[in-house]
């Protein structure tokens, strides 16, 4: 019963984590725009690989990270610089001229690749997972042996697989109309850079 609160509850969180547009999400909706819904779907998969990778980091330094402010802000810090990279390729990118935007598929492992590039630029899952392991274990009651580990990162890469291949169906259904989105999209990319940027450097000056 323990492992199956744990998978639920992890589950969910991490379903509704990815919910909101964030530089994975939108990475694989405009893969879908771009590329066609299968690589989309490709790079969902390889992005929730990664996901797996850092809910199994995050459960296992859980306890050490959650009052540690001094890896806290080494965390923080590289996700700054990770981002203003980005910000600045997106926008480079985006003043490239273009031709009329089309469905160019490539290869499947190579979308699994993107996925997974992307993935690792995303650190923000590590501190989710963390702070979502210690509020599972809030009381101190939960052991988190290996049934119990298993059940919280297959949980957080299928929960975050599941909305990114949502994401990945509903753009696939506006592909006809996705010019405009196509044409955009790294402007797009670049403000939620920005976003991101700001969020991380107020979280790092605030602690």
């Amino acid at each position: 019963m323990e492992e199956t609160k744990i998978f639920l509850i992890t589950y969910f969180a991490a379903l509704l984590g990815v919910v909101p547009p964030g530089l994975v999400n939108m990475s694989v909706a405009k893969t879908c725009v771009k590329r066609g819904k299968k690589n989309g779907i490709y790079m969902a998969f390889g992005a929730s690989f990664i996901v797996l990778l850092q809910a199994a980091l995050a459960i296992m330094l859980a306890r050490y990270i959650f009052d540690n402010t001094y890896i806290n802000n080494v965390l923080l810090r590289a996700g700054l610089v990770i981002f203003l990279i980005m910000m600045f390729y997106f926008l480079l990118m985006a003043q490239r001229k273009r031709k009329e935007v089309e469905v160019t598929p490539t290869s499947g492992f190579r979308s699994i690749l993107k996925g997974m590039m992307i993935g690792v630029l995303n650190i923000f899952p590590i501190p989710f997972f963390v702070a979502l392991a210690a509020a599972l274990n809030v009381h101190g009651d939960i052991e988190y042996h290996l049934l119990n580990n298993t059940a919280f990162v297959l949980a957080a890469s299928l929960g975050t697989f599941t909305t990114l291949y949502l994401y990945a169906l509903f753009f696939a259904k506006i592909e006809a109309e996705g010019t405009y989105f196509a044409r955009y999209s790294n402007y797009f990319m670049a403000a939620l850079m920005l976003i991101l940027v700001v969020i991380t450097f107020i979280r790092i000056f605030s602690q």
